[in-house]
């Protein structure tokens, strides 16, 4: 994955290849453009490739196969979620984090339905919770009058976040994000946040 100099002098580059490093970026792009048009148990390895652009067998030196490109687009998505929403729960402004968070989702709808219902669920729990413990204690928000761990809160909130956001993309009528990201804040994170005041 990473490119090495073959002169001999200094250590390895921890530079990734350009080369590998587009590709890679194709065949996440392609898996989105897809998931755009059709259910993630119907796309398989050689229309992603196509849709990338690349060989059939250049797909399987990035990924072993269609889940692990899921999985890796999953932590793409968690991340850019996080980042939106985490620096405003950080200021305990629950009502705006969390609209922030519903406004991410809507806007990839069909990507984020396929996360949670095409076989992706548990992962993404998993990587979700993981990230979201990172950010928690890379934002401070652990009080010390707390009266429950903050591991516990974090997991527990997260795990109710996924439920509900997966709830809302599953209505046949979506409720607008105000109303879903007030629900969000009211049962989730203001119990949540209440620990640490």
């Amino acid at each position: 994955m990473y490119h090495k100099r073959s002169s001999g002098q200094g250590p390895p580059s921890t530079t990734p290849d350009a080369r590998q490093v587009r590709s890679r970026s194709k065949l996440l792009l392609a898996l989105l453009a897809l998931l755009e048009r059709e259910p993630f148990e119907a796309i398989t390895i050689r229309s992603i490739a196509a849709e990338a652009g690349i060989g059939y067998a250049t797909f399987f030196r990035h990924y072993s196969n269609k889940e692990a490109l899921l999985d890796d687009l999953a932590a793409n998505e968690i991340a850019e979620l996080l980042g939106k929403a985490m620096p405003v729960f950080a200021t305990h402004q629950a009502r705006p984090a969390c609209v922030a968070l519903f406004e991410y989702v809507a806007e990839r709808r069909t990507l984020w339905r396929a996360l949670l219902a095409g076989g992706a669920a548990p992962i993404l729990r998993e990587q979700l919770i993981g990230q979201a413990r990172r950010l928690a204690a890379e934002f401070g928000t652990v009080a010390q009058g707390a009266t429950s761990p903050i591991d516990l809160r974090v997991t527990h909130a997260t795990a109710a976040t996924i439920e509900i956001i997966a709830w809302w993309l599953r209505q046949p009528e979506a409720l607008p994000v105000e109303q879903i990201a007030a629900i969000l804040d009211r049962l989730v994170i203001g119990p949540t946040m209440a620990e640490d005041a």
